[in-house]
């Protein structure tokens, strides 16, 4: 009975093994946004992005809003309170998928170009974004870029009239993850 118990727990700690192996992520991505606007560019970075991406495709991301730093603390503080509400919506999502993830190796150093389509959530609202990236595998280390563009509209985000030149409704978002590790 022993034995039969110990090969159960081993099976099933070399399958957890063999699963892990299969997914690399990290803690400490980086997500910036800028707003370039007719009067002011705004810029902020978030260093505190955790995501995983799967060899299956699988891949997501979640990030607090209060990580992100801008140039000026005024800034964040407006940021925070009054356009995506922090404390009432404290996370930004994202889980989707790598369509062509079988041509990609995470084993083989190589630059490879990855098609992703998802759900993003932010301010409390969810919606389909495509975008494609490109994963390098160097000497053994991952990492993965993507650029894309939203709208504030389409995530709820409201830009007071008076700030309106000074704030663009689009939003270019660059994720940047490097060194993502087995997990």
């Amino acid at each position: 009975m022993k034995i039969k118990f110990s090969l159960v727990i081993l099976l099933v700690l070399v399958g957890q093994m063999m699963f892990a192996q299969n997914k690399y992520g990290t803690r400490s991505g980086h997500i910036s946004f800028t707003s370039d606007a007719k009067l002011e560019k705004i810029e902020a970075h978030n260093y505190k992005v955790a995501a995983v991406i799967a060899t299956s495709g699988e891949m997501e991301f979640s990030l607090q809003m209060k990580g992100f730093e801008f140039e000026k603390s005024l800034m964040q503080d407006h940021f925070n309170e009054n356009y995506v509400e922090s404390d009432k919506f404290p996370k930004a999502t994202f889980k989707g998928k790598i369509s062509n993830i079988s041509g990609i190796s995470f084993t083989k150093d190589g630059t490879y170009t990855a098609n992703v389509a998802g759900r993003l959530t932010i301010h409390g609202v969810t919606k389909d974004v495509t975008t494609s990236g490109t994963i390098t595998v160097k000497a053994g280390k991952i990492n993965a870029v993507s650029n894309f563009v939203i709208s504030l509209k389409d995530y709820g985000v409201k830009v007071p009239g008076d700030k309106l030149e000074s704030i663009s409704n689009t939003i270019k978002i660059k994720v940047d993850l490097k060194d993502l590790k087995p997990m």
